[in-house]
């Protein structure tokens, strides 16, 4: 069973298109990056997710439950981007009142507090008040009202922003310590090199519309191989061409795409069979943002001209109360 599925999910503000058609599938026990450019849609994706906001069309389960469900919820924990706590509450008493959301009992609630204040490092900070802590702390203490009721399923929205090297190092200790116990967790952040670092799966958002979606390992095996060639001709580069994507020419400096390091002899071999002359070569291994980067320039040059949503239409303004009530 996915711990999220939706298929075709779409939110519309009037004529303002938020989320387009959203089809997401995130397995049981993993660590699933979503990433996107601003305006992609991805708050709203959240916001569908955990009930805040009603889909206009499509379907999505949390747990194996319809969106919005009580059961699911009770076994979610959700830590949003922007959060504001009572600062005149020490942390243990926000962990408390949120173990009492959770429903939990008074001896499960000593238990839990103490638990999560040692897993995000603030026990010895137990009985301070809020208004005493540094933004950095204030995301930990967000981080332990998420994984207070023990959830299945932790969504956590741009968890590290707050947070120096050591807390962003901390925090991903922590995202692995969960799925170590089986669970699932979600994690939305603009930060693409931690998305690197701890996702096993990731999908790319744009437009309201998943661009690319799989295994990180899959999507980053292909390699690059950075080539300095003097006596570049065009047919030395249509021969490079026919057996390797070119990923950029310019001038004699060439960049080709590899499905395996092992061919790198062959390319110089075949630069050298062409009659070119190389001066330089060097491998390297594209990046998360190489990739990020490249498929949205590629969903941005597939639109222009087209009449796909611009991200600077979407909405600015809030879900009207009235129907984030219901």
């Amino acid at each position: 069973m996915a711990a999220i599925e939706t298929h075709h999910l779409r939110k519309t503000y009037g004529p303002k298109v938020a989320v387009a058609d959203l089809t997401l599938s995130v397995g049981e026990g993993e660590v699933f990056g979503f990433l996107g450019p601003n305006g992609a849609g991805k708050s709203t994706v959240v916001k569908m997710l955990v009930g805040l906001v009603r889909p206009t069309a499509g379907e999505g389960r949390l747990l194996g439950r319809p969106l919005g469900d009580v059961h699911a919820k009770r076994r979610l924990g959700f830590l949003p981007e922007q959060f504001r706590f009572h600062e005149w509450l020490r942390a243990d008493e926000l962990l408390d009142f949120h173990g009492r959301l959770c429903g939990l009992a008074p001896a499960a609630r000593r238990r839990r507090i103490a638990e999560t204040l040692d897993l995000v490092g603030l026990s010895a900070r137990a009985s301070d008040s809020l208004r005493t802590f540094s933004k950095g702390m204030l995301q930990r203490i967000g981080i332990a009202q998420a994984l207070i009721g023990d959830p299945d399923l932790v969504i956590l929205d741009e968890p590290t922003s707050a947070l120096d090297p050591i807390g962003r190092r901390d925090v991903r200790d922590l995202i692995r310590h969960v799925r170590s116990l089986g669970k699932t967790v979600f994690l939305n952040s603009h930060l693409l090199s931690e998305i690197e670092m701890v996702c096993d799966r990731v999908a790319i958002i744009d437009r309201g519309r998943v661009v690319r979606q799989g295994a990180l390992a899959d999507l980053l095996a292909e390699r690059e191989l950075d080539l300095s060639i003097g006596g570049l001709t065009p047919a030395l580069l249509d021969a490079l061409a026919a057996r390797w994507r070119v990923v950029r020419q310019n001038g004699h400096l060439v960049t080709l795409a590899l499905s395996d390091d092992e061919d790198a002899p062959a390319v110089a071999e075949t630069v050298l069979a062409g009659g070119g002359r190389l001066y330089a070569m060097t491998p390297t291994r594209r990046s998360l943002e190489d990739l990020f980067v490249q498929v949205v320039a590629r969903e941005a040059d597939a639109v222009l001209g087209g009449a796909a949503t611009p991200r600077d239409d979407l909405p600015t303004t809030p879900e009207p109360a009235a129907e984030e009530s219901r």
